[in-house]
């Protein structure tokens, strides 16, 4: 039978009255998602107020209401438009098959939805799950991944502690969410097949007016000004100028490096940006080319 999913009413909510435009967006009350969603909005000038118990708030810097949800109520509170967006891991969206739009991906809670066995069975790929006992709290995505591999299982759906289950004799194998793998192997499993890389994303329903869907762009622009912050380093060095075009050919920068003379005569003060994916390398080419005092700082914002 289909549980029938009770909401807070809207008024109890947003309240009543006319107001100005504002976003609601829904965020997870507790839980790994929390912590990162409130200071991505704190990072991107939203500041939270009231926010302790508090089923909603309000920000005095960005016209936005905030809802604290359960992270399984969120795809359908967007859904049905009692929120206009909302964060959410991929997983929770998928697992509920709401009808929600991925805006931007936030690059925070990344984990993954893996089978696993008990460590001292043998693997020998996806078929063999054939007529196994699987404990999962993801039975909707379990069974789109058994279909689409023509396999017969057994599903049984747990809320929680879904790694015990093969240790009690309730299942042969489970599906569960996978950061470090340290809970599996507590319990005697072992990892050997991942359905479904997840992140935290950032999703909107289709009933945003005009007027909000202009103040989406705006939060989107914030959002992305924090996260290509967060994957570059501000870098300054002294060269020694017999040796700058070298140096110079080495970075990227945003479009060309910044380069000033130092009071030593002979040298120069350069200062670039660096990508984190070629952090070290760079900087050990830079050495190399004759680079010293090289200092790293980090980025706040970076808007391009």
């Amino acid at each position: 039978m289909k549980q029938e999913i009770k909401y807070t009413p809207l008024s109890e909510l947003s309240g009543g009255g006319t107001e100005k435009t504002k976003l609601r967006i829904a965020i997870q009350k507790s839980g790994r998602l929390y912590d990162d969603s409130v200071k991505l909005l704190n990072e991107c000038g939203i500041e939270l107020r009231n926010v302790k118990d508090r089923l909603k708030t309000e920000s005095d810097t960005f016209p936005m209401e905030i809802f604290f949800l359960r992270d399984d109520d969120i795809p359908q509170y967007v859904e049905d438009g009692v929120a206009d967006i909302g964060i959410v891991g991929e997983n929770v969206l998928f697992e509920k098959n709401k009808k929600a739009e991925i805006v931007e991906k936030l690059g925070f809670g990344k984990c993954r939805l893996s089978i696993a066995i008990q460590r001292s069975q043998a693997y020998e790929g996806v078929q063999s799950l054939y007529g196994k006992r699987i404990a999962t709290s993801y039975p909707f995505l379990v069974n789109e991944f058994l279909k689409k591999n023509n396999i017969t299982a057994e599903i049984h759906e747990i809320s929680g502690s879904v790694e015990i289950a093969p240790g009690i004799g309730l299942a042969d194998v489970v599906v569960d969410l996978v950061s470090s793998g340290s809970t599996l192997f507590m319990n005697g499993l072992k990892e050997v097949e991942t359905i479904l890389n997840s992140q935290s994303v950032l999703i909107k329903n289709n009933k945003l007016t005009k007027e909000q869907e202009g103040l989406l762009d705006k939060l989107l622009f914030r959002i992305k000004a924090v996260k290509k912050a967060k994957r570059n380093k501000y870098v300054l060095m002294n060269a020694p100028n017999d040796k700058l075009q070298n140096i110079i050919a080495l970075l990227p920068g945003m479009k060309s490096p910044t380069v000033l003379p130092l009071a030593e005569t002979g040298w120069s003060s350069v200062h670039s940006v660096l990508s984190e994916d070629e952090f070290w390398e760079k900087i050990e080419q830079l050495k190399a080319a004759g680079a010293e005092g090289i200092l790293v700082v980090p980025i706040e914002k970076m808007v391009v």
